[in-house]
């Protein structure tokens, strides 16, 4: 486990809710995302002479207001996946790749992109390998470690999938786990009479 702060990126990013296992909004979402982030890469290339490469797929998991996840019932997940730009990618390069994408692709969920900054700010983050079924030890293992130096859970849980599922069996894919913490307030020391 390390600690790490986290500054501000740019990411084109879609939220949305349900299973991701059988939700078609979420197979739709990751689709037109890397749709967008292909479209974007490219359109920079041809015109500014700047490549680089499109980065992993992230994703904030939470159940209910903006903190905590629950493993359990996938049904009432809450997501927002994202895909992380570098800062040669501006609004107007935003508004023509999805523009761009709408007429090659006619995707839905391409309405529901946008290119938005986000911090996460004081983490800890650990490298889970194996299925994601098989997290759960592993943010337990996070979250202890955060508990353990005063520190709790204060945000969204976020993974980043660093290896594509359709060529790396299951057991053998790395995921990042990270989870945004904060410092637990200390009771007030009562006095007595």
């Amino acid at each position: 486990v390390t600690v790490l702060r986290v500054p501000t990126f740019n990411y084109v990013m879609i939220d949305g809710a349900g299973d991701p296992n059988t939700s078609e909004e979420f197979r739709e979402a990751v689709q037109a995302l890397y749709s967008v982030a292909y479209t974007l890469k490219f359109m920079i290339k041809k015109a500014r002479q700047v490549d680089y490469p499109v980065m992993a797929l992230e994703g904030l998991w939470w159940t209910g207001g903006t903190d905590g996840f629950s493993p359990e019932n996938k049904s009432a997940w809450k997501w927002r996946l994202m895909i992380l730009q570098p800062e040669v990618v501006k609004k107007p390069d935003f508004k023509k790749a999805v523009r761009d994408a709408k007429e090659k692709k006619g995707l839905r969920a391409l309405d529901k992109i946008r290119l938005e900054p986000y911090r996460e700010g004081l983490c800890v983050q650990i490298l889970h390998v194996g299925t994601y079924a098989g997290e759960a030890p592993t943010i337990e293992k996070l979250h202890r470690f955060a508990r353990e130096r005063g520190f709790e859970p204060s945000g969204k849980h976020h993974e980043i999938y660093l290896s594509d599922p359709r060529r790396v069996k299951p057991e053998k894919m790395h995921t990042a786990l990270r989870q945004p913490i904060k410092k637990v307030k200390a009771a007030p020391h009562s006095r007595g009479a």
